[in-house]
């Protein structure tokens, strides 16, 4: 098994060995308070399918980045389907964009995924893939996590997220939700431009703003102050501009742990969409199965102490190691448009196949 892995700018967590395992997250978060050391794992983006979190034999926390010994090079990886096609997505939006626009339904915002299937000629390595990936976005959260405890035997998710679900630390609480994204630009002045643009997308701030009001709304009951900034910042990856609010708060007693935070706010409208149950009724009616995409990677310690990152610029490799099942999504309103929403999945899903050395095709 390879355990779980999550390297973070200024700190690793690594756990290995299942002591227990819990398909149910509310066990999980019964076992910290029954004294479980930590907790680690995966949730999964449809909060009614089976988590991937266990309670490990070996656990570590680290501060500072982590460096790996060595980057050995990959086997020849290469993409062999799209699901849905380009053109597909493209209508998908487009009839979703109609339904946004009708003020008769309660939906606002949803967000529409695809994913693409790459195979290798020989067996990918979980921690060598997240290597590279660290390599190549040393800013990001990267992870390896297996999904076994899930039912799927051997399947790992990995992956390297921009995106804190949330962390907590004694009574601190931080959140920073990224929703609104444009795709970077090799010119640099044209880049400036890019980004100044997506500061005064009118659709891009009102996509934003679902996300945030939504954070504050549920954590106003366990906080007992919440502070955000007036405006959101601009936020880069090495492939898109994104939309960002840095949201602290300090907790109510008891606190709850960093797993009933990352359960309180997950899924997220930047995932997922608002009105959130209705949206997720939509994505898992219309979409293909996401799995892990869009769900949380994270840990908590006995402390209640812990953090939990959002499962996005992901893919899934399967116990045979031969097949990655890469994914990106955006949020869809009524102000969206087809081949924008399009372009800005391409822009996602180049953040992991690029690290990769994957090549696929740019519309």
């Amino acid at each position: 098994m390879t355990g779980f892995l999550l390297a973070r700018p200024d700190s690793v967590v690594r756990a290995s060995g299942v002591r227990n395992a819990f398909h149910d997250p509310w066990q999980a978060v019964d076992a910290l308070h029954a004294g479980t050391a930590a907790i680690t794992g995966a949730l999964p983006f449809d909060p009614r399918r089976p988590a991937a979190l266990i309670e490990p034999t070996g656990f570590s926390h680290t501060a500072g980045p982590w460096r790996p010994a060595a980057l050995p090079a990959l086997p020849r990886i290469r993409v062999v389907s799209e699901h849905p096609s380009p053109d597909e997505h493209r209508e998908r939006v487009a009839r979703l964009i109609g339904i946004l626009a009708d003020p008769r339904q309660p939906l606002r915002k949803v967000v529409a995924a695809r994913s693409v299937l790459a195979t290798a000629d020989t067996a990918l390595d979980p921690q060598i893939l997240a290597a590279h990936l660290l390599t190549r976005h040393p800013h990001a959260n990267v992870f390896a996590v297996d999904s076994t405890s899930a039912g799927n035997t051997g399947a790992v998710l990995v992956g390297a997220s921009p995106e804190t679900l949330v962390q907590r630390t004694g009574t601190s609480v931080a959140v920073y939700p990224l929703a609104g994204t444009l795709p970077r630009l090799p010119d640099p002045e044209a880049d400036n431009a890019q980004a100044q643009r997506l500061a005064a997308s009118t659709k891009n701030q009102a996509e934003h703003a679902f996300v945030v009001d939504w954070i504050i709304e549920r954590l106003n009951p366990v906080c007992a102050r919440i502070s955000v900034p007036p405006r959101a910042q601009l936020v880069s990856t090495r492939d898109v501009w994104h939309l960002g609010t840095p949201v602290h708060g300090v907790l109510r007693d008891p606190a709850p742990t960093a797993l009933e935070l990352a359960l309180l706010l997950h899924p997220t409208p930047a995932v997922c969409g608002t009105p959130t149950a209705q949206a997720l009724e939509y994505i898992t009616t219309h979409e293909e199965d996401r799995g892990f995409y869009g769900g949380a990677v994270g840990w908590c310690d006995s402390s209640g102490d812990g953090c939990w990152v959002v499962a996005i610029r992901s893919a899934q490799l399967s116990a045979d190691r031969l097949t990655l099942r890469a994914w990106a999504g955006g949020g869809i309103v009524a102000a969206s448009q087809p081949q924008a929403e399009l372009d800005e999945t391409t822009s996602k899903l180049h953040t992991l196949l690029d690290a990769l050395d994957i090549p696929v095709g740019r519309e």
